[in-house]
């Protein structure tokens, strides 16, 4: 009797050891199947951060290229806006100018009749250095005898029949010259039109 006790123990001894290794793979099993489903949720946070930065990187790209596009325009108007301040900041100075330059033509006439050469001389000298400093700041005169009546560059006192056909609706004679800066006219010529 003694050695079936002996047997029964050692079959259970044997039993053990094979059930240990069995519980074992099942411990080890189900922290593997812990470890996956941690492993996919590390995933899904991984792609949903990924996302979100994407998004994040199109929104500040976006708002980017609008304040780049926002400045480039402030910067092309403000560029414009320059050129045409200082192409039209020296105009008050210029039609303050136009009244000297009306006297110097005045004087120069009134001395060719008088017959005074040597002031004529003078006068003329001086006002053609005034006439070409004004001319290179941009002052051009507005050429109205024999031209098609415009009234974007003069303005009509009065109207005269015409000499001929030809002359109807064109400028005859000039009262006052108009003047140009750069372009924009700063004072309309004063004219008699044929009608």
């Amino acid at each position: 009797m003694e050695e079936k006790e002996e047997k029964k123990d050692i079959e259970i001894q044997e039993d053990e050891p094979i059930e240990q290794p069995q519980q074992e793979t099942e411990q080890q099993q189900a922290p593997e199947a812990e470890s996956g489903s941690k492993r996919h949720k590390g995933r899904r946070a991984h792609v949903k951060a990924l996302e979100e930065a994407k998004a994040k990187y199109a929104e500040l790209n976006e708002t980017y290229l609008r304040l780049y596009s926002e400045f480039d325009n402030y910067r092309k108007r403000t560029a414009k806006e320059k050129l045409e301040l200082s192409a039209t900041a020296s105009a008050a100075v210029m039609k303050d100018l136009l009244p000297v330059l009306d006297d110097f033509e005045r004087a120069i006439q009134n001395m060719e009749k008088n017959g005074n050469e040597a002031d004529l001389q003078g006068v003329t000298l001086i006002y053609n250095k005034f006439k070409s400093t004004l001319q290179k700041r941009g002052l051009e005169e507005i050429v109205a005898i024999d031209c098609d009546f415009n009234t974007d560059e003069h303005e009509a006192l009065t109207t005269i029949p015409a000499p001929d056909e030809s002359k109807k609706g064109k400028v005859i004679d000039v009262i006052q010259k108009g003047y140009k800066l750069n372009g924009v006219v700063i004072r309309f010529a004063r004219v008699v039109v044929g009608s």
